[in-house]
């Protein structure tokens, strides 16, 4: 049998990462593709304990450090337990942020580098990365805009100063950079119908093998 494909989606918070993701799975799942959608933190029952943990935003006293740990940790459960399995048995995973989105936000707007938090989810992930990865690319000040007019209930990330998050973006940027063979850029100020339709037509051309 073979393998299924690993794809992510990363962006930053507002960028629509979930939304999109969830409608790209859908209609693949529609026409018949092996997909299993899932995100980070979460993803499995273990996962989505430490997710809780990380997003509440009474935990403000959080080392930097801690967060990053709790991160890989995360990830590391949901990679065995969800992640590896749907691959094994043939189903592609699209999966809402990953170790990216680590080194965007602890590596760089968190100042502990990126070569630090590399090597904690080295361990966690054990070499698994995705085939490709889809960024939707936003502007800060756009993102926080969406999140405050869609009034969702803000987590501890959302809350952070527009100097954390505009360090994300150029977090994101440098990620990019490096690792542009695995990326593909979409424009998130778009309409939303046009950034699921592009991204759609990305993730059904990875997993048709074009």
């Amino acid at each position: 049998m073979e393998k299924g494909k690993f794809i992510t989606f990363e962006g930053p918070d507002g960028s629509g990462k979930t939304t999109v993701s969830k409608a790209v799975s859908e209609r693949l799942q529609k026409m018949g593709y092996p997909v299993r959608y899932t995100r980070e933190p979460g993803g499995s029952a273990i996962a989505e304990s430490i997710r809780d943990i990380i997003l509440d935003p009474k935990n403000t006293a959080m080392d930097a450090r801690c967060e990053a740990l709790l991160y890989a940790a995360s990830r590391r459960q949901h990679l065995t337990e969800i992640i590896l399995p749907c691959m094994e048995a043939g189903t592609h995973v699209i999966c809402d942020r990953f170790v990216d989105s680590s080194i965007a936000y602890q590596g760089y707007a968190r100042g502990i580098g990126a070569e630090e938090v590399l090597s904690i989810n080295r361990f966690a992930i054990d070499n698994v990365m995705p085939e490709k990865t889809i960024f939707l690319d936003l502007p800060s000040e756009l993102g926080l805009q969406r999140i405050h007019s869609n009034h969702r209930t803000a987590d501890r990330m959302d809350q952070e100063s527009i100097a954390f998050h505009n360090a994300v973006y150029q977090g994101y940027q440098k990620v990019l950079e490096k690792d542009r063979d695995r990326m593909i850029v979409i424009d998130a100020s778009q309409p939303v119908e046009t950034v699921i339709e592009q991204a759609f037509q990305a993730v059904k051309g990875i997993l048709d093998g074009r």
